[in-house]
């Protein structure tokens, strides 16, 4: 009975120290990241860089319909340091294109961004741009809500 609670225990504290290792290496992959978007608010605030010039790009390309492969639907950021711009999304199809164009004020959607033009904001934001895939992690500024609804 000893012997297989020590050998529970054990395999436990393994879990849990393989846990911690997996949970400190993102904790130092979100502070990166962090570190890198105020270097860039920084350098706005030097008056090294020109706050209104649309400066940071990110774009997706996926599948948008199941009739379509190759990733030929995009959505593409343009922002500038202060997080206003727009998010410019085409969805191909076989016989039409339809392209959406939706606005950025303060890093977030005025209106309710898709998640393909979530990921494409939240890159432009990091500054991970020009191309970005759906499958990349990026942590989450907050919703896409409309700031008119705020």
């Amino acid at each position: 009975m000893l012997v297989t609670l020590a050998i529970f225990g054990s395999i436990a504290g393994i879990a849990g120290l393989s846990i911690a290792v997996v949970a400190n290496n993102r904790v130092n992959q979100v502070v990166e990241e962090c570190a890198g978007v105020l270097r860039r608010q920084l350098q706005v605030a030097g008056g090294t860089a020109d706050g209104q010039a649309l400066r940071d790009l990110a774009i997706v390309h996926y599948d948008a319909l199941k009739e379509m492969s190759g990733r030929r639907s995009f959505s593409v950021a343009l922002i500038n340091s202060v997080g206003d711009g727009f998010v410019l999304s085409s969805i191909n199809g076989r016989t039409e294109t339809r392209t959406y164009a939706k606005a950025v004020k303060d890093g977030r959607g005025v209106e309710v961004l898709s998640p393909e033009e979530d990921q494409a904001l939240r890159a432009a934001r990091l500054g991970k741009g020009p191309i970005v895939d759906m499958s990349d992690p990026l942590p989450d500024f907050g919703s896409s809500l409309d700031i008119n609804t705020a």
